[in-house]
């Protein structure tokens, strides 16, 4: 009997051990198949979303650098900056000796440090189901238990935001909204992750979801649709005014306009852990408190 726990205990020990070892694969978001012989300890991030995402999961204290956008939380500041997301400088991300660099599909420098000897994985969400997704493989490529790491960001996320929808009054339902992503003028539609949160709190998105999640528009689609109130960083807020046509938009003319900050840009255009605060920021502009005459 004593033999047979002790057989027991030392083959249990050995499946402990095979599984702490065992590699971590998974596809990411260009279709590659990503594989690491054990948890990363020393990760770039060169996505802002990303970054937050690491640090949600309570694993901040792995990032050994960041690109130059990367600004939350505040922790992350001090870290070293590798450039833009699109094209770091790949010389400071390898002195970094990272053994996992996270990036968007977008990037031009995948493949180039992947040929130098870099582990790399690329995610870029582009709606709620892909930030559950992305938190997901994440969690799974730094062995953060799913429980513990993306499922209890997920159900915060889920809280706060059903709690941003009940705060509305019933009036602000139904108020047709145009998002404003960058000056292009790039919008959120309906398929972004923007245009599902507006619709989480009973706004109407005039940008369908056929036309992409963001997509670039002719000026004079906005005319057309006249919206009732407009989201936009506050940088491009007054470019608005001198577009043809566009002082007579009904939102402009009541003066139904949320200029956000720059930090508040922030939280509202990444797809990542802070999509509920940005939640929070939509629901104060559509119920008035956030409107800026």
């Amino acid at each position: 009997m004593r033999e047979g726990l002790r057989l027991w205990l030392l083959l249990a020990l050995l499946l402990a051990a095979q599984m702490a070892h065992a590699a971590i694969e998974l596809t990411d978001d260009r279709g590659e198949r990503v594989t690491l012989e054990r948890p990363p300890q020393r990760i770039v991030s060169l996505l802002p979303s990303l970054t937050e995402t690491v640090c949600a999961l309570g694993q901040c204290q792995r990032l050994v650098g960041v690109d130059r956008y990367s600004n939350h939380p505040a922790s992350v500041r001090a870290l070293p900056r590798v450039g833009g997301g699109l094209d770091p400088s790949v010389e400071a991300v390898v002195a970094l000796q990272p053994d996992l660099v996270l990036l968007a599909t977008s990037s031009r420098a995948a493949q180039r440090l992947q040929s130098l000897g870099l582990a790399v994985a690329a995610f870029e969400p582009r709606n709620h189901a892909g930030v559950l997704r992305v938190l997901e493989q994440v969690g799974q490529l730094l062995g953060v238990p799913s429980q513990s790491g993306a499922q209890r960001v997920w159900r915060e996320i889920e809280a706060e935001m059903n709690a941003a929808a009940q705060s509305l009054p019933a009036a602000a339902r139904g108020t047709r909204v145009y998002f404003e992503v960058n000056s292009g003028p790039y919008a959120a539609s309906e398929a972004s992750f923007i245009g599902e949160t507006l619709a989480r709190l009973g706004a109407r998105n005039i940008v369908p979801g056929e036309l992409g999640p963001f997509p670039k528009l002719n000026p004079e689609f906005v005319v057309r649709a006249d919206p009732d109130l407009i989201m936009v960083g506050d940088s491009n807020a007054a470019a608005m005014m001198r577009r043809p046509g566009w002082a007579g938009l009904r939102a402009i003319r009541a003066q139904r306009i949320c200029a956000y900050t720059p930090q508040q840009s922030d939280v509202l255009v990444r797809a990542g852990p802070r999509m509920a605060e940005g939640a929070r920021l939509m629901a104060a502009c559509l119920s008035g408190r956030g409107v800026q005459p």
